[in-house]
């Protein structure tokens, strides 16, 4: 039986890149692309595929906010992200959200792409290599009192004064991007849905002060 695979990135390079690893392997088709997240959402809904090979980041909605999206509305189907960050503890906080797999875009897809497929239509997770030795990395290096590095307590205290992410972006000299990734992972760290949740268990930890 054939695997049905959708492909979702911003970037048609990537798109057209992985469409023709994947159809060079009879076993698999890919049955529609995606650009954006709410075409994503629409397709998935829609054709129920197999797999989805989805981008790490989307324009209006944070990777896991995505995943959490996926497996509501497609239960059953296999995730694989493909990121172009090798961040082992948000590709944990992925592996806990339900992804099945993760590649980093700078290993050689072409040799990776089929054998990850491979691997999580056997329910097993997939890791490419870089990911794979920054996840055991972030793993082993894990903080049992929650810390936090500077980068992240200067993020979370301008949130905390009510500053917008592109001027945290200015302020810190990173780009807005970035600020998402970090507010992401305090997200995770502190259990919180909102920035506004965010701030109140923060503060209730002492890592940061609430704003009169």
């Amino acid at each position: 039986m054939t695997i049905r695979i959708i492909i979702a990135d911003d970037s048609d390079l990537t798109i057209l890149g992985a469409k023709a690893t994947i159809e060079s392997d009879y076993r698999y088709t890919v049955v529609g692309t995606a650009r954006a997240i709410e075409e994503l959402l629409t397709m998935a809904a829609k054709d129920v595929p197999d797999v989805i090979l989805l981008n790490e980041w989307f324009h209006g909605m944070d990777i896991l906010s995505a995943v959490e999206e996926l497996q509501t509305i497609a239960p059953r189907t296999k995730l694989v992200v493909m990121g172009a960050l090798a961040e082992g503890m948000l590709i944990r906080d992925l592996f806990a959200c339900g992804v099945n797999g993760y590649l980093y875009k700078s290993d050689d897809l072409q040799d990776c792409l089929t054998i990850a497929l491979d691997t999580v239509m056997r329910d097993r997770p997939y890791l490419s290599p870089t990911a794979n030795a920054e996840y055991l990395v972030a793993l082993h290096s894990l903080q049992p009192d929650g810390y936090l590095d500077d980068e992240a307590r200067e993020v979370l205290n301008k949130l905390a004064k009510g500053i917008h992410a592109g001027q945290i972006a200015r302020d810190l000299g990173i780009t807005q991007r970035r600020v998402y990734w970090v507010r992401q992972k305090l997200r995770q760290r502190f259990g919180a849905k909102t920035n506004e949740h965010l701030i109140h268990r923060a503060a209730a930890e002492g890592f940061t002060c609430l704003q009169e």
